[in-house]
């Protein structure tokens, strides 16, 4: 079939062939351009043609540098330079627009003026110190800034009393003692009892009353019943200090068994009781945390037979508590303070039935 006589192949090359003048306009339209940006270059001399040329070779670097131009703080820092030292900076942007560069040079300004206008004022206050002046706050709720201001005048702290009430007001103050800064305050004239519950083989409960002396937390008495009374309980108060070692502060919870006859006989041994609130077995929590370390260390690996059975067991518990335990709160020593050894070969002594073990060093 002849070209001539189908009117799809007639258009079809039509197509083309305005396709190819398109194409041939276009480059003749960039061929002008070049030659014009080279004639005005040439006009205008080396110094724009070195200018241009670091301009499109530092996009190029940019763009080398991954799939999509990320610009750091030198490129924006480069073209900040370089639009306040040429005139015709605009007409070699490639990646950019001219009012990113803009932008940038006013966020560089803006952060500039920033850092010079920015008042130096007074030194800021050490935090060793802000943790002191917090911590005689806790501990001397009572106190005021003029009364910590007097006490870090007497430690060679140099701060002023307007500071030290600046930093009273961020820190909540209770209006009176803490538990734990009473307990704190009071390791070494404080004790603390509570009862624990322990069932035998035979489904028998018994309870054990534990008496601990803050001070080193030892284990002051001990003793096991079947049926607690307030008389009973006195009476093993009185075992556990006799003569004048009575504690200042008894600390106790609201159970029924403290009646008004251990009540009495605690007031005549001339221990004042500190009740905790009902509820609340945190306000008690050197004795709490020893039962605790009872049953986790001792009672919940063992079935109990009989009250002999119980006594026995919970000597040895004493004996390993006492002696070999280390605790946090003593610094990682024992209630009976035990001396490090050093030197010598190390061997293991079992302890409460082989639960535990006790390590010394031996010599050869």
């Amino acid at each position: 079939m002849d070209c001539d006589e189908n009117p799809d192949v007639r258009q079809n090359l039509s197509g083309l062939t305005s396709q190819r003048a398109s194409r041939n306009d276009h480059h003749v339209i960039a061929l002008l351009l070049l030659i014009g940006r080279a004639v005005a270059l040439a006009f205008r001399g080396h110094r724009e043609l070195v200018l241009e040329n670091l301009a499109l070779r530092q996009q190029l670097k940019t763009a080398k540098r991954a799939r999509r131009p990320q610009f750091n703080t030198s490129d924006r820092f480069f073209w900040i330079v370089l639009a306040r030292v040429w005139r015709h900076w605009r007409t070699a942007l490639v990646l950019v627009q001219p009012d990113t560069v803009v932008r940038w040079h006013r966020d560089w300004l803006r952060r500039r003026w920033t850092r010079r206008s920015r008042r130096t004022g007074r030194p800021a206050v050490v935090q060793q110190v802000r943790t002191l002046v917090r911590q005689m706050a806790a501990n001397n709720p009572l106190w005021g800034a003029p009364r910590i201001h007097g006490e870090l005048r007497m430690l060679g702290i140099a701060v002023s009393e307007r500071t030290v009430s600046r930093l009273l007001a961020r820190t909540p103050r209770p209006r009176r003692q803490t538990w734990k800064t009473f307990l704190t305050n009071h390791l070494a004239s404080a004790a603390s009892t509570d009862f624990f519950t322990v069932p035998t083989l035979t489904g028998r409960i018994l309870f054990v009353l534990v008496i601990l002396s803050h001070h080193r937390r030892r284990i002051v008495h001990l003793n096991v019943t079947d049926h607690p009374t307030a008389s009973w309980a006195a009476q093993q108060l009185i075992d556990a200090f006799p003569d004048d070692t009575a504690p200042r502060w008894l600390h106790r919870d609201r159970d029924s068994v403290y009646s008004a006859v251990f009540r009495r006989r605690v007031a005549s041994m001339g221990i004042a009781e500190a009740v905790s609130a009902a509820a609340s077995p945190w306000q008690n929590p050197f004795v709490e945390r020893v039962i605790g370390s009872i049953r986790r260390e001792c009672l919940d690996h063992m079935i109990i037979i009989n009250e002999i059975h119980l006594r026995r067991v919970l000597a040895a518990y004493l004996a390993y508590y006492h002696r070999s335990r280390t605790h946090l709160g003593l610094e990682k020593d024992t209630p009976d303070h035990r001396s490090p050894t050093p030197r010598g070969a190390v061997i293991a002594i079992p302890e409460v039935g082989g639960l535990h073990h006790r390590y010394e060093r031996r010599a050869a």
